[in-house]
């Protein structure tokens, strides 16, 4: 009898175990996404690696570390921009081959987790997002960081091959929708002789349904939505769609007040609305100068805050061009 009641009580366990854990690796999932966002790098790789120690077979901690590693690339390469205004970067981003590798570890270590569920279940959903989620980062990193866009469009394309048949199997998964939609929108931006020969390999896509697949992602994804916020940021910009760019880009401040970046792009999309509507003379006064003064206040506290004392001469010189553009 107190065997059987021993035995009880380990399969008990073992079934709560087993149930908690999903819950466990959203919780730590949740605390490296809010750091991540929020510039803490080292917080959220230490809650992605809590995830990996504590489900070493999951896909979803190695992922979720090759983020944090995209995530901040990206950032400095937003920040190498020194002319405001534009998408122009003066500065070509330098290839750290220590970082490459180290990035390069994570998104692998993911595709191998996922391949073996896959290999058990060739229909495992979160096995096969997890798939394309690395192959999507690993074509973002190529592009951005390492500039080498052809090896981007194939894994990019099997990225998208993978999380098209995500959404075949569960058609409201709408993170998947996050490289679809870059994708989709990359490819339709291509001048008329890069879209054909990208074609020629099968890859075509609409800047008009990128944007709606990337807002989608931004309304209803789970773990991508304030991803796809933060690309349709820039998107919104390219596209003259300022009272997007400024409406999204303040969602994200407020969301996450520690990231100074995120501030910066919300004073650089209300200055990019001020000087359109000066080009188009359909400025009006009264909004303009509110906007201004928006901008202005953004900067100055910014450079009070006492924890950006090492970005001090960054948002100086930001705020310094911006006068001059707005005189």
């Amino acid at each position: 009898m107190i065997c059987a009641r021993i035995l009880v009580f380990i399969l008990l366990t073992s079934a709560t175990v087993v149930c908690q854990s999903p819950l466990q690796l959203d919780k730590l999932r949740a605390e490296s996404d809010e750091a991540l966002f929020n510039l803490d790098y080292t917080s959220a790789r230490r809650s992605s690696q809590k995830m990996i120690d504590l489900a070493p077979d999951n896909p979803a901690g190695p992922e979720s570390y090759a983020v944090s590693l995209w995530f901040e690339q990206l950032n400095k390469t937003w920040l190498l921009k020194s002319k405001l205004y534009t998408d122009e970067t003066d500065t070509k981003p330098k290839v750290n081959p220590r970082e490459v590798q180290e990035f390069r570890k994570w998104t692998r270590r993911t595709k191998q987790l996922a391949e073996a569920k896959l290999r058990r279940d060739p229909h495992d959903v979160e096995a096969l997002y997890f798939l394309g989620a690395a192959e999507g980062l690993e074509a973002a990193y190529a592009a951005a960081v390492e500039q080498k866009y052809m090896p981007a469009l194939r894994t990019g394309s099997d990225a998208v091959d993978h999380h098209r048949k995500v959404l075949e199997l569960s058609p409201k998964l709408y993170d998947a929708e996050l490289t679809i939609g870059l994708q989709d929108y990359v490819i339709g931006s291509l001048p008329l002789p890069l879209k054909m020969i990208a074609g020629t390999v099968g890859v075509r896509g609409s800047k008009k349904r990128g944007l709606s697949e990337l807002e989608q992602v931004a309304r209803e994804g789970q773990w991508a939505r304030d991803m796809a916020r933060v690309f349709l940021v820039d998107l919104y910009k390219r596209e003259k769609r300022w009272d997007d760019a400024i409406e999204t880009t303040r969602d994200l401040s407020a969301r996450y007040p520690r990231n100074y970046i995120f501030k910066l792009q919300l004073a650089d999309a209300l200055a990019s609305k001020i000087l359109a509507e000066r080009k188009s003379k359909t400025a009006k006064p009264v909004t303009e100068s509110s906007e201004r003064r928006e901008v202005f206040s953004i900067y100055d506290a910014l450079l009070h805050d006492k924890t950006l004392t090492p970005q001090t001469t960054l948002i100086q010189s930001r705020r310094d061009q911006t006068a001059r553009l707005l005189k």
